[in-house]
């Protein structure tokens, strides 16, 4: 039951959604002594911790917070009577990153991939109108055949360590919400939208997978609760006249409501808040709504003080109204997909969004932001691993786009993030993870992948499957910083000439480019690490970025300081942001907030 879980859990006529998110019983498994002692059955001596949120950065023992290997959790939940005759499943927004399901003690499901819902079907294991129990097993290990990539040490003392290829912390566990619902055994499985604009009217086509053969009706309301149109039949168009286009800043949402019917019974029903708009790229621009479109942002992490990955719905809430304050229009999701509230807001605000699986450290190197710098390379993709890497990958995406496919605010999926390039054992990968993105998405987004420095215009072997190409670059931080800013310049510039002459016809954005920063650093004249060389070196890139035509877009990194695992490179945690951790400005904001102000959507038409 792969495409039912995707759909949001909701309240309607013939579906129910009881949250199970609380404080759950909760240990870790030093000895790995889990499976043998049957906790399947219930953990003993446990403690609490809330759900959601990572389990690391509650306690004070620094043995817990960079625990790798089992951690169980438990709970107890009624599943009331009336529910008997229906399908009934426990829905994970995700589990990281990877995770056993027991009910009762009976194995309900297992999933492998940690940001990504998937559900346990539960109905003929549960007891009705009693309490069961529910067990969960996560392991946050990490190895080179899931995503993303990284390694689990083990020290002299045995304790296992994780040494990830990534620049983020491995923040894990129960990090989003937990959810019982019940639906029909007939019912809605999946739905898809495309969209198409005629004269003043949009036509919609629409496509309903259900598991029966009773008849699909749809009806769409406006923001009113006006219903300007309707369709019957699992596929078809529907036609919305003078319809509200999804624009940035004005996220228009219509309501489709989706039933299935026999005669005046309705068997299932089901909702969503849809907002009407195309996206493509031509030549060298970005279009929504068929007009050009500048991305103005940056990439994020979902990462805060205290729950760690957690989804926070507060600090959700403060991303956002932050991203409006400094004139945003977009930010991607590296390195995973997010929770499926904040593509809600996203929708809801109007702000775009660059998709991106959590293919993250297909280039191995503990400091992959370093080194790749220097020109290593690392055959990662000539690795007797690398088809099992892949199944794994395509099946994260497979996922990713089934859950994110009608949001409005997704304009792009990003396939991989810094991965090796130069070697040419990398190129049947890309193809095949290319030609599935566009095969599994209906409306056929853009696609692209992030590209470290090391992939440059005359040794990457993979650009030219991006329908937009997207830059990591650091110059004037990892190479050629501080005094040596000039020269970075240079050899920014040197690199775009070479873009520039390969005469590609498509679209470049950065999707990262940032300088480490410290909140309390100022100094004058400037030196790396203070308030006033970040500055110094954001006016050196924006130099370039506006030199050439083919540049779309700037996400820069980071929108606010985040955790990492520590090391002689971080100073608890990387400090690009242009907010603190807290949220908070530093002086790039400011910066940032008149630069952007001033820049027009259709900047460089």
């Amino acid at each position: 039951m792969r495409t039912c879980q995707m759909l949001y859990p909701r309240d309607t006529v013939t579906r129910r959604a009881v949250s199970m998110d609380g404080m759950w019983k909760f240990r870790l498994d030093w000895q790995q002594q889990g499976y043998e002692k049957d906790w399947k059955d219930g953990i003993p001596n446990p403690d609490l911790i809330p759900v959601p949120a990572s389990f690391q950065d509650f306690y004070t023992e620094k043995d817990v917070r960079e625990f790798t290997g089992d951690v169980w959790y438990e709970t107890d939940v009624f599943v009331p009577g009336e529910w008997e005759g229906r399908e009934v499943a426990v829905r994970f927004g995700c589990a990281t990153h990877r995770a056993e399901v027991y009910v009762n003690g009976v194995k309900a499901a297992a999933h492998e991939g940690g940001f990504l819902p998937f559900s346990a079907v539960v109905t003929e294991i549960v007891r009705y109108n009693a309490f069961n129990k529910v067990v969960v097993l996560v392991n946050n290990e990490l190895n080179v055949t899931s995503i993303p990539c990284g390694e689990t040490k083990v020290l002299s003392n045995g304790k296992k360590m994780s040494k990830p290829y990534f620049d983020f912390y491995n923040y894990s566990g129960l990090q989003r919400s937990v959810n019982l619902i019940a639906y029909p055994k007939e019912h809605i499985e999946d739905f898809s939208v495309i969209h198409e604009f005629e004269g003043q009217d949009a036509i919609v086509h629409y496509s309903v997978e259900t598991t029966g053969s009773h008849e699909v009706e749809i009806q769409v309301f406006d923001e009113g609760s006006q219903k300007v149109a309707s369709a019957v039949g699992k596929e078809g168009e529907i036609r919305i006249p003078d319809v509200q286009k999804w624009s940035v800043g004005k996220g228009y949402l219509y309501r489709f409501e989706i039933r299935i019917v026999d005669g005046m019974e309705v068997i299932d029903e089901y909702y969503d808040q849809i907002g009407i708009r195309t996206v493509e790229v031509r030549g060298k621009d970005i279009l929504l709504n068929g007009e050009k479109i500048y991305l103005k942002g940056f990439g994020k992490h979902e990462d805060s003080d205290v729950v760690g990955r957690g989804f926070n719905i507060g600090m959700m809430k403060r991303d956002f109204e932050c991203m409006k304050w400094i004139g945003a229009n977009c930010f991607r999701t590296s390195h995973y997909p997010y929770s499926e509230e904040i593509y809600q807001m996203a929708d809801r605000e109007g702000i775009l969004v660059i998709d991106e699986v959590a293919a993250v450290g297909l280039f191995k190197s503990m400091m992959n932001f370093l080194e790749a710098s220097t020109g290593k390379q690392t055959a990662f993709f000539e690795e007797p691993t690398i088809p099992k890497l892949l199944e794994n990958h395509l099946q994260c995406i497979e996922d990713m786009i089934c859950r994110d496919k009608n949001h409005a605010c997704v304009i792009a999926w990003s396939l991989l993030n810094e991965p090796e390039t130069t070697n040419e054992a990398s190129v049947p990968y890309f193809a095949k993870v290319f030609e599935a993105a566009r095969a599994l998405d209906p409306q056929k987004r853009p696609r692209t992948f992030a590209m470290v420095m090391n992939s440059l215009p005359q040794n990457c072997k993979c650009y030219q499957f991006s329908d937009f190409l997207s830059l990591n670059r650091y110059y004037g931080w990892y190479t050629l910083g501080g005094y040596e800013i000039s020269d970075a310049e240079a050899a920014f510039r040197d690199e775009m000439d070479a873009w520039a002459a390969k005469e590609m016809n498509k679209p470049l954005i950065f999707t990262e480019y940032g300088a480490d920063t410290s909140a309390m650093e100022h100094k004058l004249p400037s030196v790396m690490w203070s308030q006033e060389y970040q500055i110094e070196y954001l006016e050196m890139c924006h130099r370039v970025f506006d030199s050439y035509d083919f540049i779309a877009g700037e996400l820069v990194w980071n929108f606010a300081d985040f955790q990492t695992t520590e090391g002689i490179m971080r100073m608890d945690g990387n400090k690009k942001g242009i907010f603190t951790r807290q949220r908070q400005p530093k002086l790039a904001a400011y910066y940032y907030k008149k630069r952007w102000e001033n820049i027009p959507l259709d900047y460089k038409k």
